[in-house]
């Protein structure tokens, strides 16, 4: 049931991640002016860094969380990896696929450009590395408690 839960939730964080970092990219590009150096729309850049410090954290928590199931991380991992091997391959026809996908606009610039600057890739292979870990896939939680138990004995 574990991972049958950790699969629908990696369906489901793969495009909130990918469409997350991009959009939040494409605000913070427009609220600053690289030419003068200066924040042009304060409003705008603190919700961009918002919502990436939230695509950065859910992350985090997705790659260290050990009672998740590793299909939560593989998921997203495997999309993100697949799309940026493809783009090495045929840069074209992957630039062109957020075209097709709504929604259309500003974000398709941001999907283009963290796409080819290599960042969905390394967003994928950070979220690879949870999925090595056997102890990630096993249902055996026994060892969950002892660590428990001795954080638990340490605090007193």
């Amino acid at each position: 049931m574990r991972h049958a839960f950790g699969f629908v939730l990696g369906v489901l964080l793969t495009p909130a991640l990918a469409y997350g970092a991009a959009w939040g990219y494409v605000q913070a590009l427009q609220s600053f002016d690289g030419a003068r150096q200066e924040i042009t729309d304060s409003t705008r850049m603190y919700g961009a860094f918002a919502l990436l410090a939230a695509v950065g954290l859910v992350t985090g928590v997705i790659i260290v969380a050990r009672w998740a199931s590793p299909l939560v991380s593989l998921i997203p991992s495997l999309v993100l990896l697949g799309l940026s091997a493809y783009f090495l391959v045929d840069p074209g026809a992957v630039l062109d696929l957020p075209g097709k996908v709504p929604p259309a606009g500003d974000l398709d610039l941001g999907i283009r450009t963290l796409m080819g600057s290599g960042i969905y890739a390394m967003l994928g292979f950070a979220l690879l590395m949870p999925t090595w870990a056997p102890r990630r896939w096993s249902s055996d939680r026994e060892g969950d408690d002892e660590d428990a138990e001795v954080f638990y004995s340490a605090a007193r």
